[in-house]
């Protein structure tokens, strides 16, 4: 009769052992690197770190920008760039102290101190004015009721001017309009007053955090609904 002691079991039990550690750890780099593909190619994480775009976004909100599956630019979107150059003061990105794991996997960016947020207001041969008669911000002519993303009594803008925007570029501002270092402000700016595609870094597409704040963003802002394309006006 043969008898099976539980030492016998032993080394099967260690080996099992070994092969679910080693299953797991294999998980864990996949998941890793699926996390850093996602957030170096399609979608990274951004924290709010000014009242700029309040109240569409507020002080410590946490964004998601989709990098890659979004169309073109349009009027009315909520962007990431990179500084054109000259917009940010001195210093700024060196605050910026990002943790390093949180960049790896995708929650944190490692280079937003070198960055902003800000709605498209102009494309590629708009023109843009401010303001009308009745005091409201003019694309190709034809006025843009902002009262969707606006707080009430914001002006569109103390600043008055005229521009045209330059192809494969963008006019920006934020939505707080009296609180923002937007396009109207960087006129003499070294990098100029319009962003340039290559500069965009994605879209806003949702509110990640906090959660009572969660929202989808993105899609067709309807206060451009009436715009002519340029010279169509």
């Amino acid at each position: 009769m043969a008898i099976v002691s539980g030492r016998d079991g032993e080394p099967g039990d260690k080996k099992s052992l070994w092969g679910t550690l080693r299953e797991f750890a294999i998980i864990i780099v996949i998941a890793l690197i699926v996390s850093w593909a996602l957030k170096t190619f399609v979608v990274r994480s951004f924290h709010i770190p000014s009242a700029s775009m309040e109240q569409t976004l507020q002080v410590g909100d946490r964004v998601m920008v989709n990098q890659l599956f979004f169309n073109d630019v349009e009027r009315g979107d909520v962007v990431v760039f990179d500084d054109p150059g000259g917009w940010l003061e001195p210093g700024v990105a060196a605050q910026y102290e990002p943790n390093p794991v949180l960049v790896f996997v995708g929650l944190q960016p490692a280079d937003a101190g070198t960055q902003l947020i800000k709605r498209v207001i102009g494309v590629g041969g708009d023109t843009i004015e401010c303001c009308d008669d009745a005091g409201t911000l003019m694309v190709n002519g034809e006025p843009i009721d902002e009262s969707a993303y606006l707080q009430p009594g914001v002006t569109p803008s103390d600043v008055p001017f005229s521009v045209e925007v330059p192809e494969d570029h963008y006019w920006v501002m934020g939505d707080n309009r009296s609180n923002s270092l937007d396009s109207r402000y960087n006129t003499d700016a070294e990098g100029g007053p319009f962003v340039s595609d290559d500069n965009v870094v994605g879209e806003v597409f949702v509110i990640n955090w906090p959660m009572d704040r969660l929202r989808w963003m993105g899609g067709d802002e309807p206060a451009f609904d009436g715009v002519p394309d340029a010279g169509e006006g």
